[in-house]
């Protein structure tokens, strides 16, 4: 047991990053007008993101180099190369710059039920005092700058987030039969499509396979570690996967239509449920907003290193300033509760063209000898790899027409 928690790894980090505010809101929504119905599309989601997390880790771990840095190195091309940089950098930095007022917001929601909303004046200016302390928590942690206390305090949350909406699951009293028959048999109900898209979405996202490659080799540094990595992402994914299971079965409880945010989700079960609820699925929010409001910054100031060829050494000058400057800016807009509107459009067409173009790249890559060697992908791994390949690219073309109103 001991051996087993001295290896765990960047996997709970990735869970922690894919379970931000948005997750919890998709998952409500699927909830609340689907019932159980969708549960199949978590599963389907979370066996993609065990594949593709996967390859990631192995490629972090073999390579001793980020994906960002794999990229500049193996395409040749430099016209290739430059709009590839440029893409990546749009899509994680200033995606993740627009996201970030999103997560910073989610976890002050949470804290808002249990401490009230308080607010500071200056002038004109009114901030949010629960965004600035969720911002100034994920500036000591990011700025100590050592792995394994970011881990440790992300694994607790992650914890912490996991038992709290595990917890709302259980008050509900779901239908055990109902919810296993629904895990198993897809079902799509009338109007259920771009709900199933946004569930797998938000979980297969492609700042996590950054992030999860530049984690593993810190964490990692003999091939002999590759099974710790596989054990860490599948057991993290599917704890991570679990938690946005339990938010879609706690939702399925409400039966009111006007639920659409996890805020309304907290009050939505407070009356059939008790006070209770309403604080476990807080302590869920806040938990989730932080660990997404760390891991964000984190994995952005990882892609600009290693597309811009800096250190991605965590004390780093310039490594700290691309998380400060992203974490800076989410509490701003967060707690001044500026609606970036223009610059998430921007991001959701960038990552929609990105997922993709990443994991198109990642399987070409998995197939290198010169860089993998004998760790390269299984044909079983390929052809997984692959099907995940054309959801992506139905769910990047899905993204980019939504954006524009053409769907």
């Amino acid at each position: 047991m001991k051996n087993f928690f001295k290896n765990i790894g960047p996997g709970p980090l990735v869970a922690a990053a894919f379970i931000g505010p948005g997750t919890v809101t998709v998952c409500t929504i699927a909830g609340v007008n689907f019932g159980y119905a969708l549960l199949w599309a978590m599963v389907l989601s979370i066996l993609a993101t065990i594949v593709l997390q996967e390859m990631a880790a192995r490629l972090g771990i073999v390579s001793q180099k980020g994906l960002s840095e794999i990229i500049r190195s193996e395409i040749k091309n430099p016209i290739f190369r430059g709009f590839a940089i440029v893409l990546i950098l749009s899509a994680i930095v200033i995606g993740n710059a627009a996201y970030e007022a999103g997560n910073i917001s989610g976890g002050a929601l949470g804290m808002q039920t249990l401490f009230g909303n308080p607010l500071i004046e200056l002038g004109s200016l009114k901030l949010n005092v629960m965004s600035l302390s969720i911002g100034v928590v994920a500036f000591i942690l990011l700025y100590i700058g050592n792995y394994k206390v970011l881990e440790r305090a992300l694994v607790f949350l992650v914890i912490l987030m996991s038992l709290a909406f595990l917890t709302t699951a259980i008050i509900t009293k779901p239908n055990l039969i109902e919810v296993l028959e629904n895990i198993v048999l897809p079902k799509s109900p009338e109007g259920s499509i771009l709900t199933i898209i946004g569930l797998i979405g938000t979980t297969v996202v492609p700042y996590n396979l950054f992030l999860h490659a530049s984690l593993a080799k810190t964490k990692w540094k003999n091939k002999s570690d590759l099974s710790f990595a596989k054990k860490d992402t599948i057991i993290a994914v599917v704890l991570g996967g679990l938690v946005s299971m339990c938010i879609i079965i706690s939702a399925s409880a409400i039966t009111d239509q006007e639920i659409s945010n996890a805020s309304d989700l907290a009050k939505g079960l407070e009356p059939l449920f008790g006070a209770n609820a309403k604080y476990f699925l807080s302590i869920g929010l806040f938990a989730a907003g932080i660990t997404s409001a760390i891991t964000a910054p984190l994995a952005a100031a990882f892609v600009a290193s290693g597309c811009l060829g800096w250190s991605a050494d965590l004390k780093s000058n310039k490594f700290r300033a691309v998380w400060i400057f992203i974490l800076g800016l989410g509490v701003v807009f967060s707690s001044i509760g500026f609606k970036s509107i223009e610059i998430i459009k921007f991001a959701q067409v960038a990552n929609g063209l990105l997922l993709p173009i990443i994991a198109g790249f990642l399987l070409w890559v998995m197939n290198k000898s010169a860089v993998l060697g004998s760790y390269k992908n299984s044909k079983l791994q390929n052809v997984l790899g692959f099907a995940i390949l054309l959801v992506t690219i139905f769910l990047g073309a899905k993204g980019i027409l939504s954006v524009f109103k053409l769907i």
